[in-house]
């Protein structure tokens, strides 16, 4: 299920879309980035949309999937890593992938709709106030292992571990933004 989750992960939603509906490839339009901010800036909302949706499902199939299986919760940890390890770095497309948020969401929202909706809220919050996508996500990403150390008095390593990963693929976004040169996302 691991294997199966990465080769699930590394299958490029953002590239996929781009080139089904004519437009750029987003690895060398708008940011670089193959994911569906980019996508958005490059394509406009419909196909940033589709991109969100199966990156999402990228991540949440294999980790309901190994849920149904029956697989213990170190197990499920593992094979969620990988969905979004398959993300940053897809084996299809030399390595060069997305920022795995999209991923992640999915496999909250297969793990726990509550958890799926803590890192929304969060997000949208964070971007109704800063209008920055990069921040939104990082944000998100933060509130869901606080969320359950805080209420659910839950193990939260897993959460940890994705909000480190998410920290590290946001990192020139972090410098950008600490340097007041972030780009602020329109939502048309």
């Amino acid at each position: 299920m691991i294997i199966v989750a990465y080769l699930a992960g590394s299958i490029s939603s953002a590239i996929l879309v781009c080139k089904m509906r004519g437009l750029p490839d987003p690895r060398e339009n708008g940011s670089g980035n193959p994911g569906a901010t980019n996508v958005l800036r490059i394509g406009g909302a419909s196909s940033a949309l589709l991109v969100l949706f199966f990156d999402m499902l990228k991540g949440a199939v294999p980790s309901y999937l190994s849920y149904l299986l029956g697989l213990d919760a170190a197990s499920l940890g593992f094979i969620a890593v990988a969905a979004c390890l398959g993300h940053i770095y897809p084996v299809f497309f030399q390595f060069k992938g997305g920022k795995g948020v999209a991923t992640y969401v999915g496999i909250l929202f297969s793990i726990n709709i509550v958890l799926g909706l803590v890192f929304i809220i969060s997000w949208a919050v964070t971007f109704l106030i800063s209008k920055y996508s990069s921040l939104s996500s990082l944000v998100g990403s933060l509130m869901v292992p606080m969320y359950l150390i805080i209420f659910e008095n839950y193990n939260s390593i897993f959460f940890i571990i994705m909000f480190v990963l998410i920290f590290y693929t946001h990192r020139e976004n972090v410098k950008r933004l600490k340097n007041k040169e972030e780009t602020k996302t329109k939502i048309y």
